[in-house]
Order: structure tokens, then C-alpha cells, then sequence
């Protein structure tokens, strides 16, 4: 007789608790990003560039709490909701503060003339606004996460490849913190340069509302043997970030945001320039 079929064990109670806590940190470095933000003047900016450390080091502990969960056959819904709302404080109101505080609360203001303060005062205000949209759009960009089964992007791509509708918060985040971390910190010190930073947090947040596809990375199963060359490239890669973190962390964040514009424009040159076939149409018959 064939022996009977084993039962899947029930992880401990306990194992719960290890991908909460790994949210739990990512909300902690959230609110210290927050608090670093706050703490940050003209003179003492460098607590601009530890608030973009810390969003860096969340995106690792927000990666990790759900591989946890998979692995360990302990995701809940309560685990969901709570990665939810720490992912909304991380990775929307930590880097929104951060970038309206780099890019235009501490910028030098402009002793020219008149028009040029007013000018100044309106570009910190658009600053402001720029962020909130860029806030509004990670949560809303949650929300549709939350509440949706099989999302499938606009633009398809290789079938077996797992994508992300919109760029997920996290890489919105980073991006906002990688430019950053890259500038060490230092404020935007002119008007161009503060126009440019408009441009690209409010350009951030429309990519997170977006149909386009992202790469979601979630096809690389860690849990079984790897190439050799993907273990040279991790280690390659993590000592890269260990020695030049600022230039490392600044090109990886912009080339996974240009991906996802590429990858756009790429399938809307394609149906252009291979247009569906027209419909079919017999033959009229001649009496």
C-alpha cells in the first residue's frame, strides 16, 4: 500500500511575528527619514542625506518581509494591511518631505529683486504641490495593489515574465532618495536645477498611477540553485554599492524608471510600425 500523503505542518505561531517585524523596521526608518527631514537646515544638510540612507535601507527590509512570508508559509492579512500602511509612511510621506525639503524649502533664496524673491517663494509652493502629488500617487498606487487579482499592464511583455502595473512605491521612493544620496545631500542652490527637480518627482509620480510595466524581479526564486554567474553578479554588484554607494545606488534607481519608459515607447513603435491586419471581406459574386 501506497504511504499516506504527509501533512504540511503549521508554522509556529512565533514565525508570524518575523516578517512583522521586518515592516515593523521599515516603518521605524520611515519615521526616522521623517524626523531627519525636520532636523535638516542650510548649514547641517547632511540629515537630508541620512534620511535618503534610511529609505534605502527600508527598500531592502520591504523587499525581505515578504520573501520571508512566502518561504516560511506565514503571510496573513493582517501582514498585508500592516505592510500596507508602512509602505504609505516609508515610501510616500517619508520621501514627498524629503524631496520638498531638498529640492526647494532649503534653497537659497534669490537677494536680487523683488520678482525674483516672489519667484522663489511660488517655486517652493509648486515644490509643495509636486510633492503631495507625488505622495497621492503612492497611495493610490497601494490601494490599486491592494485591491486588485491579476493587474496586467497596458503594455504586455515576454510571456512567463512576472511585471508590475506602474512603478511600485518603493522604486519611486528610491529614486527620490538615490538623487539624493548622490548629491550628499547638499540643497538645490538654483532655480533651473529646483524647475528640473519639479519635473522629475512630479514624473515619478505619474509613472507610480501608470499602466506601463515594471520589472517585478519576483521570478528569481532564491530557494533553488542559482547560475554562477548571478551569485558573481549579486556579489559584484552589493560591493559596488559598499564602495561607491552614491553613484551606484543614483544609476540603478534612474535605469529601473527609464526601463519602464522604454519598454512604453518600444511597444508603441511596435504597433505602429506592425499594424493588425484588416478584417476579413469575401468577395462580392457577380451575377
Amino acid at each position: 500500500m501506497d504511504a499516506p500523503p504527509k501533512m504540511r505542518r503549521r508554522p509556529n505561531k512565533g514565525m508570524y511575528v518575523l516578517p512583522s517585524l521586518f515592516t515593523t523596521a521599515n516603518m521605524a526608518l520611515g519615521f526616522y527619514a521623517i524626523l531627519e527631514c525636520i532636523h535638516a537646515t542650510t548649514a547641517e544638510y547632511v540629515h537630508l542625506d541620512d534620511a535618503a540612507v534610511a529609505i534605502g535601507f527600508a527598500i531592502l527590509f520591504d523587499g525581505l518581509d515578504g520573501r520571508i512570508a512566502r518561504m516560511t508559509n506565514t503571510t496573513s492579512d493582517f501582514g498585508r494591511e500592516l505592510d500596507s500602511l508602512a509602505d504609505a509612511i516609508t515610501f510616500g510621506v517619508a520621501p514627498a518631505l524629503l524631496a520638498w525639503t531638498w529640492g526647494f524649502y532649503l534653497m537659497p533664496p534669490m537677494m536680487l529683486s523683488d520678482w525674483h524673491n516672489n519667484w522663489h517663494i511660488k517655486l517652493t509652493q509648486l515644490g509643495a504641490i509636486a510633492s503631495f502629488l507625488f505622495l497621492i500617487a503612492g497611495a493610490s498606487r497601494l490601494a490599486r495593489f491592494n485591491i486588485t487579482v491579476n493587474p496586467q499592464p497596458s503594455n504586455p511583455g515576454r510571456p512567463g515574465k512576472k511585471y508590475f502595473v506602474g512603478m511600485p512605491i518603493p522604486a519611486g521612493a528610491g529614486v527620490i532618495a538615490a538623487v539624493v544620496h548622490f548629491a550628499a545631500g547638499e540643497p538645490l542652490v538654483s532655480w533651473y536645477t529646483a524647475l528640473t527637480w519639479l519635473a522629475m518627482v512630479t514624473m515619478v509620480g505619474y509613472l507610480m498611477v501608470s499602466t506601463w510595466r515594471f520589472y517585478s524581479f519576483k521570478d528569481i526564486d532564491f530557494r533553488t540553485r542559482r547560475p554562477f554567474r548571478l551569485i558573481v553578479f549579486l556579489a559584484l554588484l552589493f560591493a559596488s554599492i559598499a564602495l561607491f554607494s552614491r553613484q551606484v545606488l543614483f544609476a540603478v534607481a534612474l535605469l529601473y524608471m527609464v526601463s519602464g519608459v522604454f519598454w512604453r515607447l518600444q511597444w508603441i513603435f511596435r504597433r505602429r510600425s506592425d499594424p493588425p491586419p484588416p478584417p476579413y471581406k469575401e468577395a462580392s459574386q457577380t451575377s
